[in-house]
């Protein structure tokens, strides 16, 4: 069984929700990242999802694109990024999902990055910009086992949102903002409504994020889905230092316990 699923399928198992921290790889460098990734597994992350950076980031708000930057002028490449988890995988255990644009993962050579991708033990791969017409052109990743998520947004209708979670992997994403990622005061009314859409359609998990910044925020939107992804504040905790927000938002998931 895929170690992205196996953990989703455990968290339930426990009465618990899904919280799926997101962090910038080579963001003040690679060697930060096996302590990051330690640090979020023994604060009882489910699994982490790994961002690749790049140039043009269409899906991500101010501070994730900051991120990129930082990474970027480090000298950050997908190569590297898939060597340092080789090298760390056996000090972590978490699931990693890895999460990049379409053209990084072309550029690299398909075949070559789905090897690469596990012999680090890279359990799933997020491709916001690859529509589910296209998917085949990634078929390499999802025959070598690891998991291909899926996105539905606000704005997906009825028929779209059934289309996405037929067949569906692991978990689908459940964008709960119309627009880019990014820290936010409230949500929208429909929120709950359209989550619960998304929960009665898909056979996998559902798992909310964009815009997550808050415990409360947590609590909330976990009572109509499966868990949160929670990415802008992640890195906003971490470079100020502040590791006890982490951890306070990962139990605030923890906390509600199914009936």
């Amino acid at each position: 069984m895929n170690k992205l699923t196996k953990a989703l399928q455990e968290c339930e198992s426990r009465g618990e929700k899904a919280f799926i921290p997101y962090i910038m790889a080579g963001d003040g460098g690679l060697e930060r990242l096996k302590s990051q990734l330690i640090f979020l597994e023994k604060s009882g992350a489910t699994a982490v999802e790994l961002g690749i950076p790049f140039s043009d980031p269409v899906a991500d708000g101010p501070v994730i694109q900051q991120a990129g930057i930082r990474s970027l002028e480090n000298g950050t490449t997908l190569k590297d990024i898939l060597i340092k988890v080789t090298e760390i995988k056996g000090d972590v255990n978490i699931p990693i999902i890895l999460m990049g644009y379409a053209n990084s993962i072309i550029a690299y050579g398909l075949k070559e990055f789905t090897e690469d991708c596990l012999q680090a033990g890279i359990a799933g791969c997020i491709i916001p910009d690859l529509p589910i017409e296209e998917e085949a052109v990634f078929s390499t990743i999802k025959t070598a086992g690891i998991v291909l998520i899926r996105l539905v947004t606000l704005t997906s209708s009825r028929e779209r949102i059934t289309q996405i979670t037929a067949g569906a992997e692991g978990f689908i994403y459940a964008v709960t903002v119309k627009g880019i990622t990014g820290t936010r005061d409230a949500f929208g009314g429909e929120l709950g409504g359209y989550l619960k859409q998304v929960k009665d359609l898909s056979p996998v998990p559902v798992l909310a994020g964009f815009g997550i910044s808050t415990p409360d925020h947590v609590r909330n939107t976990v009572q109509s889905c499966d868990g949160v992804i929670v990415g802008s504040k992640i890195i906003e905790c971490f470079e100020a230092g502040k590791e006890n927000q982490i951890s306070e938002l990962i139990q605030a998931s923890k906390k509600l316990v199914q009936k």
